[in-house]
């Protein structure tokens, strides 16, 4: 199974910038990668997806024109840019590998070991 690391998160003031990245355990060229977020008291959200090309993303409607996900398929990782971040971006982010569909990321079934998250805190 595919095992995923994330890190980039920290404390940041509203309008602030982060860049979270996401490392695979596994080859990935014939991965897709999501990123969920999860705020206290919430329930999971797929944030974004980025197809093995590169070439379709999806984004949430409330990070749209603020986040941009990437990958690096040489390095195996899987990178999300947040900018004009705002307090209602307060969670703990987590990859995983998802079928990216238009309405948003479906995580693969056989997905179970999700990571520990990397925690995102924007002030006002």
């Amino acid at each position: 199974q595919v095992q995923v690391v994330e890190s980039g998160g920290g404390l940041v003031q509203a309008g602030g910038s982060l860049r979270l990245s996401c490392i695979a355990s596994e080859t990935f060229d014939d991965l897709t990668i999501g990123w969920f977020r999860q705020a206290p008291g919430k329930e999971r959200e797929g944030v974004s997806c980025i197809s093995w090309s590169g070439d379709n993303a999806y984004y949430t409607d409330s990070v749209k024109g603020r986040f941009t996900v990437s990958r690096d398929n040489a390095e195996n990782t899987l990178y999300l840019q947040m900018d004009s971040l705002k307090p209602e971006d307060t969670a703990m982010y987590y990859c995983a590998p998802v079928t990216c569909a238009p309405w948003g990321p479906i995580v693969d079934p056989d997905f179970v070991d999700w990571g520990q998250g990397t925690q995102v805190t924007v002030s006002s």
